[in-house]
């Protein structure tokens, strides 16, 4: 480990230097979800590519209804029945009217629907109506309808193009695709879409100390929860993770762990043995072997000015020189670390700009002044009120406290060359949320 003291940011300047965006590949929808877009996407048909019903109803003309109350009701010939999807549509005339379906085409000549609530409903027959001349009902009319409201143009009608128009910008380049950025893709046509993959993260918790949780916990040992918690992070962030059961403190069974994941890795963290013991395996195992196909060829373990978290190591790995971080092991000081530092490489992975979590000022409420070691950024867990734009310590600064930390939504930082904060004192919040 390097005698050299690193800065929080330095550290992070290092790894986000190193971390290039994954390659662009071509995905079906199903497979885009999540993924980063790559190219504009723009329209190439409008959207509704038709004029089309907003409810069930009747396809009528505006003049038609001219006048129309309850006491004296337009009544209008039923020319037909238009469906969702329908084709050979009938044309309105004057004194006529198309039973319509939501979603189905507007028919020639009609301007606008009636909702069916504002009329009779329809009768069947096709005796000829009060707005034709005599013995001028229209060939296969289908009955009658009342109706009993007059109706302004395109009233309850969705014009063509007024949700997208061709040629329109659907979707920007690195815009990340959610639910309802897919259901845009799949409307306006596309099938395919070019995306950054999501990259895959393999989690790896060291110790022999470890069980898995639903075993029996004997003396001496404890349930690891890191792993489980850093993967569950990095599919929050994003990423396809894949959680290795936990490996004892031997450095050759955790080189042939490291060798055996690194076919389905873009992004390796290890948690544990980074330390300065007697039993850090992760430090042995990446030691700089000087060969860069041997796992841990391009290693560096350090010191940050920070707490928790002070013992990290990062480099490359193997003949594709995945990037692995090496986390310390307690659980807090490996959580926070992750935030710090993984979740920005994952994102960078992806291909985003933005790859911090955001940062907002808040006033400082607790029960007494904070303390905090001189030259080190300290990162307490919080509670933070938005609407009081105030933030609370929650837990003590113990990186063992997990409870405290599930209680958490923020970071509270304090910066290195301050040792105390007092209350009702401005502090920057990382939000966790």
């Amino acid at each position: 480990m390097s005698s050299t003291i690193w800065s929080v940011d330095d550290h992070l300047e290092d790894i986000l230097a190193s971390v290039r965006p994954l390659d662009p590949i071509e995905l079906q929808l199903p497979e885009a979800q999540g993924c980063v877009l790559v190219d504009d996407v723009t329209v190439p048909v409008a959207l509704p590519p038709f004029d089309n019903s907003s409810m069930d109803g009747y396809a009528v003309r505006v003049a038609d209804l001219a006048g129309a109350g309850e006491d004296s009701p337009a009544v209008l010939a039923v020319i037909g029945d238009i469906a969702a999807g329908s084709e050979g549509l009938p044309t309105v005339g004057p004194g006529q009217a198309a039973r319509i379906m939501t979603g189905a085409p507007l028919p020639p000549g009609a301007q606008a629907v009636v909702p069916v609530e504002w009329t009779d409903g329809g009768t069947g027959g096709g005796a000829a109506t009060s707005m034709l001349p005599a013995g001028q009902a229209p060939e296969g009319a289908a009955g009658e309808v009342r109706v009993y409201r007059p109706v302004e143009e395109h009233a309850h009608v969705r014009a063509r193009g007024s949700d997208v128009q061709a040629g329109d910008l659907a979707l920007a380049a690195g815009t990340v695709l959610g639910p309802p950025q897919i259901g845009l893709l799949a409307a306006i046509g596309r099938g395919t879409v070019r995306v950054r993959p999501r990259p895959r993260v393999v989690v790896l918790s060291t110790g022999s100390e470890l069980a898995q949780p639903g075993e029996e916990l004997t003396t001496g040992r404890i349930y690891d929860s890191n792993s489980f918690a850093l993967a569950a992070a990095a599919r929050d962030a994003g990423a396809i993770a894949y959680r290795v059961g936990a490996v004892t403190d031997d450095p050759e069974l955790l080189r042939a762990a490291i060798e055996d994941q690194l076919l389905r890795a873009d992004l390796l963290v290890t948690t544990g043995g980074v330390s300065v013991g007697a039993y850090d395996v992760v430090k042995e195992a990446l030691a700089p072997t000087g060969d860069e196909d041997v796992p841990g060829s391009g290693v560096d373990f350090r010191r940050l000015a920070m707490q928790p978290g002070k013992p990290q190591g990062f480099g490359s790995i193997g003949p594709e020189h995945t990037p692995l971080l090496a986390l310390p092991g307690n659980p807090v000081s490996s959580y926070v670390s992750f935030e710090l530092f993984v979740r920005p490489a994952i994102r960078t992975l992806m291909g985003l700009d933005d790859v911090h979590r955001p940062t907002v000022r808040a006033l400082l409420d607790a029960e007494g002044p904070l303390t905090s070691p001189d030259g080190k950024r300290q990162f307490l867990r919080g509670r933070y009120d938005a609407e009081a734009g105030r933030v609370a310590p929650v837990g003590g600064a113990g990186s063992h406290l997990v409870a405290a930390l599930a209680h958490a939504d923020c970071l509270i930082v304090v910066p290195e060359r301050t040792t105390s904060v007092e209350p009702g004192a401005g502090v920057d919040v990382v939000l966790l949320g």
